[in-house]
């Protein structure tokens, strides 16, 4: 690949980032997104060691999205399924 066609990936990677922390804010479906977003910004941020990045900005704000989101959303869903298997299976 040369290195306009590789620039071009690196710059759609940083929005798609951004988009995918953003669906990761939402309730319940937001965890695989928020994971996806991480998992972009990881193969970007790659991409950046290389070359100069205009939409770094969008990768940033999608990193912390979704770390908001994945943080917020496991904990919820630790916190449920716990409480569920305390009470059914502790009680009993």
């Amino acid at each position: 690949m040369n290195n306009a066609a590789e620039k071009i990936q690196m710059l759609k990677g940083s929005t798609r980032c951004l988009a995918f922390g953003l669906l990761g804010l939402l309730p319940f479906i937001g965890l695989p997104f928020g994971l996806a977003a991480l998992w972009i910004s990881g193969r970007v941020r790659m991409k950046e060691k290389q070359f100069w990045n205009a939409a770094r900005p969008y990768r940033i704000w999608g990193v912390v999205c979704a770390a908001v989101g994945t943080i917020l959303w496991s904990g919820i869903l630790v916190f449920v399924v716990g409480h569920l298997l305390l009470f059914t299976y502790g009680s009993g």
